[in-house]
């Protein structure tokens, strides 16, 4: 790991660090209405504190990093529903102070509990950079097929970039990437901003390759070309893929690998609805296999909750949770 490092201290204390889950489809799970192009973007305008809560849940279900709720949030969105570029600049920074607010929040209890002083690290808070496909809301993502060059890639990223950057969090999360182009223009704007850390994760559509066709192995290999670049895997995949996946990794990278899968379930268009998957013991379970395949930073993706995180923390680490 590089001296820049914001998770070295967390593997050292525990040999693994464990990450959030879904943001969206748990805030619907709770009653929110996504039906939006902006998903889980939309409650930074109109209901914050449901975004905090949820982080807040997760810090004390045991995450050691929060994610920001900025992964679908994007100027261009934010203009088609009449916001200024300052007023989405806004927004997106407001993504990452909720994550901070809940952070600290948590903290400040942990720290006056006696049973929990002393057994946690001050969580970490990781602001969302989404892939361009997020913002096209139509699935893009899952395939990346933008017609885009990658100059063209790294201008639509860099103001988002520099939004989210504003608020100092503690590292980025380059995330749900769906083809090597993308990956490759992340990689090259993250050079031109330093020392800013941040983990690289790519959307996979089998145990070898990502969602637009190349290898995950090939993609992996980018890290290596990009000194902030702290850690590098998958998130948003079948977990039934991920360990395998993971083991053509280590092929191509020394660095961390990271690991957030989805839950296992699967949506049917037909029938709008999620088709059962994984329940939250079996997900946890899977998590042992793939800190076995080389995964040092471990949480979930879509259709997980604080539940499955807590279940994931107690079956790694077989540490309790002090509430």
């Amino acid at each position: 790991m590089t001296a820049a490092d914001p998770l070295r201290q967390h593997v050292q204390n525990q040999g693994v660090v464990i990450l959030d889950g879904a943001l969206a489809t748990e805030l619907e799970r709770r009653g929110a209405d996504l039906r939006d192009d902006l998903w889980s973007a939309k409650l930074l305008v109109n209901d914050p504190d449901s975004i905090r809560r949820l982080h807040f849940d997760y810090f004390r279900a045991g995450a050691d990093v929060a994610t920001s709720a900025s992964y679908q949030a994007s100027f261009e969105g934010f203009a088609r529903r009449g916001f200024s570029r300052l007023e989405a600049a806004s927004l997106l920074q407001r993504s990452v102070q909720l994550a901070q607010e809940a952070r600290d929040r948590f903290w400040k209890q942990q720290q006056l509990s006696p049973a929990a002083r002393g057994t946690r690290l001050r969580p970490l808070v990781a602001a969302s950079i989404g892939s361009y496909g997020a913002f096209l809301a139509d699935g893009s993502e899952y395939q990346g097929a933008y017609g885009l060059s990658k100059r063209a890639l790294k201008e639509w990223h860099r103001p988002r970039l520099e939004a989210l950057l504003a608020p100092e969090p503690d590292l980025l999360a380059c995330e749900t990437i769906p083809c090597l182009l993308e990956g490759e223009a992340l990689v090259e704007l993250l050079d031109e901003y330093g020392q800013v850390p941040a983990w690289l994760s790519f959307s996979c559509r089998d145990p070898e390759r990502v969602c637009h066709g190349e290898l995950f192995a090939e993609c992996v290999g980018l890290a290596d070309a990009c000194s902030s670049v702290i850690a590098v895997g998958l998130n948003c995949t079948p977990p039934q893929y991920a360990a395998s996946l993971l083991q053509h990794a280590q092929a191509s990278t020394d660095k961390p690998l990271v690991c957030y899968p989805n839950s296992g379930e699967t949506w049917d268009r037909a029938t709008r609805c999620w088709v059962a998957g994984s329940g939250p013991g079996e997900f946890a379970a899977q998590a042992e296999t793939w800190r076995g395949a080389g995964a040092q930073l471990i949480g979930g993706c879509c259709r997980t909750s604080p539940l499955d995180i807590q279940n994931l923390r107690t079956c790694l680490l077989s540490t309790p949770i002090h509430e």
